[in-house]
């Protein structure tokens, strides 16, 4: 699972049947490191189908590839990134040199 922000959505005219309903947003991932400093996303734009009802700026977490279509099983979906979770503040535990460093970083208000 990765960390995103959402930055805008994506209207199509066309789905795949199996995904009629389906919400489709774009979100830019996080590293490691830009979490950490509590800074903009630094990842490749990606389209995400989102069932939670994400709102720009929230940053959500992201589940891709075959673990993307898990929610719909039995049933088969083209999916290929999911909004699993819309985060309220993620907490990064460091353990450089056996040492419990912690950083917290709130979800910035836009």
């Amino acid at each position: 699972m990765r960390i995103a922000e959402v930055i805008g959505t994506v209207t199509l005219s066309r789905a795949h049947p199996a995904l009629a309903g389906g919400r489709w947003v774009i979100g830019v991932p996080f590293s490691l490191e830009a979490l950490r400093q509590n800074t903009a996303p630094d990842g490749e734009d990606l389209v995400i189908l989102d069932s939670l009802g994400a709102g720009n700026g929230n940053r959500i977490g992201i589940s891709e590839g075959v673990e993307a279509t898990m929610p719909f099983f039995p049933e088969r979906k083209p999916v290929d990134a999911y909004g699993a979770c819309i985060l309220d503040q993620i907490t990064i535990h460091d353990r450089p040199g056996g040492s419990n460093d912690e950083t917290v970083a709130p979800v910035r208000d836009r």
